[in-house]
Parts: C-alpha cells; sequence; structure tokens
C-alpha cells in the first residue's frame, strides 16, 4: 500500500514540473513588444512660388492661313495670364512685356522663339549655366538662352529689368504708365532703334493691352494719391506668401513691401500687412 502511494506521489510531481518547464519554454518565446517611433519632419514653407510649380504653357497656335492680326491674337491668349503674373510679382506693366514679346519674338514666329522658345533675344552672358543655341544676331553665331518653357523666357525678362541698376528708373514710373515705361526702355539702353518706344505704344494701343494693366491694378489703382482715409489690412494666414497675397488684392509684390517696410520675403502667421501707403510709416 505504502508503495503504490509513495509511485502515485513521484508521478504528480513529474508531471506537475514538466508543465512548468513547457510553460517556461512557451514564455521565452513570446517576442517582446517594441515601440514605434514616429520622427515628425518638418517642412519648410515656401515664400515665393517658383516657375516649376506652374503647369506647362498653353500655346494657342493660329491656323496656318491666318491674318497677323489673328496670329498676334493668338500669341496675346497665349501669354497674357503670364505677363499678369510677372506684373504682380515684379511690377513690370504687362501691356509693355507682350508688346516687347510680339515686336521681338515676330509674334512667336521667330527663328529664336521656335527653336529656343526665347521672346526677348536674352543672350547667354556669364551667369547663364542652361541649354543654349547659336544665332545670328549683331554679331555671327551669338549664344542665346534656351528654354524648355516659354514661361521661363518671360520670368528671365523680369529679372533681367529688374537686376540691372540702368532700368530702375523704369520702377519710379506708374503702373499703367505704359508710354513712360516704352521711353524708358529706350532711354536705358535696351534698344538701339530709335524708334523702338513708338513700335510699342503701336502694338499696346492698337490690340488694347493695358487691359491687362488694368486688370492686375483692379481698375481703380492710383498710386500718387491714395485714400489715406481708408487704409486696408491683412492677417497673414496660414499658407499665405507675399505672392498670393498681393494677388489678392491687386498690387504687385514690391509694393507689398514697400507699404510695410519689409526687406525680406518672410512673414508669419498673425502678421499685420497695410495694403496702402500709411502716412509716417
Amino acid at each position: 500500500m505504502l508503495y503504490r502511494i509513495l509511485t502515485i506521489l513521484c508521478i504528480t510531481l513529474l508531471l506537475a514540473t514538466g508543465c512548468k518547464s513547457k510553460k517556461r519554454v512557451a514564455e521565452t518565446r513570446k517576442k517582446p513588444r517594441t515601440e514605434r517611433v514616429v520622427v515628425e519632419r518638418k517642412t519648410t514653407e515656401k515664400i515665393t512660388p517658383t516657375l516649376e510649380d506652374t503647369p506647362k504653357t498653353e500655346i494657342i497656335v493660329p491656323k496656318k492661313d491666318a491674318s497677323y492680326a489673328e496670329i498676334v491674337s493668338a500669341y496675346i491668349a497665349s501669354y497674357s495670364t503670364i505677363a499678369m503674373e510677372e506684373m504682380l510679382q515684379y511690377g513690370i506693366p504687362a501691356s509693355i512685356t507682350l508688346a516687347q514679346g510680339i515686336l521681338e519674338s515676330g509674334a512667336g514666329r521667330g527663328e529664336l522663339t521656335s527653336k529656343a522658345n526665347n521672346h526677348f533675344g536674352i543672350k547667354c552672358h556669364k551667369e547663364w549655366t542652361g541649354d543654349r543655341v547659336y544665332h545670328d544676331d549683331d554679331e555671327l553665331q551669338e549664344c542665346f538662352r534656351k528654354y524648355k518653357d516659354p514661361k521661363y523666357s518671360f520670368r528671365d525678362h523680369s529679372l533681367f529689368l529688374t537686376q540691372r541698376s540702368r532700368y530702375q528708373d523704369l520702377f519710379k514710373l506708374r503702373k499703367d504708365d505704359y508710354k513712360g515705361w516704352a521711353k524708358g526702355l529706350r532711354k536705358a539702353g535696351y534698344a538701339t532703334d530709335p524708334k523702338y518706344p513708338e513700335k510699342l505704344i503701336s502694338i499696346i494701343e492698337r490690340y488694347d493691352l493695358t487691359k491687362y494693366d488694368n486688370e492686375v491694378l483692379g481698375n481703380k489703382a492710383n498710386f500718387l494719391n491714395p485714400d489715406d482715409s481708408k487704409i486696408g489690412t491683412y492677417s497673414v494666414q496660414k499658407g499665405d506668401t507675399l505672392y498670393s497675397i498681393a494677388r489678392r488684392f491687386n498690387i504687385t509684390v514690391d509694393t507689398l513691401k514697400e507699404y510695410n517696410g519689409l526687406i525680406s520675403d518672410t512673414i508669419s502667421i498673425g502678421q499685420v500687412l497695410y495694403l496702402h501707403p500709411v502716412k509716417n510709416h
């Protein structure tokens, strides 16, 4: 009897020990829980839009037997929006930009424009690192800039005028003074043709290009005699840029910066910007 009891106890102990070992093995096989670390990436908001952000230019091609007036109309339809965008950002009248483009590119039919999207005959210069073509001009086989899209040619035209000191007096003129701009370009040495101003003025008046200036200026702009009793302000919101604000209120970026004493394009959320000149500011 005693022997039987001892046998039962031994079997019970063996079973208990086996269960505990299996449990320990099972526990050791469990994978430890790990935490996922999420790194928050800070993004830098663009202050001004780049041309890479804008869609490819849609060029309206006139029919083969189109008259010159129809060819010019197609040119204006293709590039008027770009000219107005450049006016908003750089302060050059859209009428002047369009008239120069029509005159210098042969309304888009010129050889240099056709093979290089170069509408203003801008040469390579030392700082140019992009594509290039060689074209007879004042000298044989001169180097000219080549663009993948016409919009880059219009941008270089704006930069050409704004970044050279000899054209700075132009930006003291009213934005709707197309005659002053046409004469000022010739005076600053943009063209050697003594009739260059008259040609630009004739194109502007014949094709009513001042309507694009008026559209940008809101047809109510008066930069010489602003109404100081109605000073508008705007509080900067998330996602705003100087460019987007200027476009919304029909003024140029330079003018907006001047009104607010800004020396850079940096603005912050909640910042209050003046939309008109302020006395003693």
